[in-house]
């Protein structure tokens, strides 16, 4: 299996649908699988996972494991382990897709986040006491925010990876974790920069010249009765 694929335009449209994005991740992490297994797994018929598998083989994602398959079914496996994505380079050619193949990347997290919950409670208490679910507030430029970004991956890299073949050479107690990171910028989110200049508070209107008291007003004649007036 190879190690990485960066993506061009034609597999970011294959991969901008929410099945494919899991059944990728699937047969990346469980190794080769047939469509039917794949559907259980993701809750949809077995159809809807064979056209999907077949579209992620027509761009080069996955690929017919022969040594495996029969004549009834057919098997699959992934031909690369990561998906790279310069959101730089794509984002404006095709924007749709790279929005579709983000929120589906998102949504692929949430779900692996809710099923570690679900089953948290049922691990053994050492690897309870590891869970961690936390966010950090931060105000950074962009520039900073790069940097950060570059030294947790540096970190991530010095860690033993999960694939076949270093499954075989880890230590005794060693299990599969997920470490997802999220970097998301929030401009204008947030309090207040307590250095931001304060409007000043205008002078106060000054009071106007008491209103003089006007003229009494005369009295007028009296109505005078009207003649034929009734009485």
């Amino acid at each position: 299996m190879k190690e990485t694929v960066v993506l061009d335009a034609k597999g970011l449209r294959a991969l901008a649908h929410p099945v494919r994005v899991q059944a990728l991740g699937l047969l990346r992490r469980h190794g080769p699988s047939t469509a039917t297994a794949i559907a259980e797994r993701l809750g949809v018929n077995s159809g809807t996972a064979s056209y999907h598998l077949r579209r992620l083989a027509a761009a080069g994602f996955v690929e017919e494991d022969t040594g495996r398959g029969n004549a009834r079914e057919r098997w699959w496996r992934a031909v690369h382990r990561v998906t790279t994505l310069d959101t730089s380079a794509l984002s404006e050619q095709e924007p749709e897709a790279t929005l579709a193949y983000l929120h589906s990347v998102a949504a692929s997290y949430a779900q692996r986040t809710q099923r570690t919950l679900d089953s948290l409670q049922t691990l053994p208490a050492a690897w309870q006491e590891t869970f961690d679910l936390s966010n950090w507030p931060l105000r950074l430029t962009p520039e900073e925010a790069g940097e950060l970004r570059t030294e947790l991956h540096a970190v991530i890299a010095r860690y033993r990876k999960d694939s076949a073949e270093t499954a075989a050479r880890a230590p005794a107690g060693a299990e599969r974790i997920t470490l997802i990171t999220q970097l998301l910028p929030e401009p204008g989110d947030g309090p207040g920069r307590e250095d931001e200049p304060q409007p000043e508070d205008g002078p106060e209107p000054e009071d106007g010249p008491e209103p003089e008291d006007g003229p009494e007003p005369e009295d007028g004649p009296e109505p005078q009765d009207r003649p034929g007036a009734p009485s």
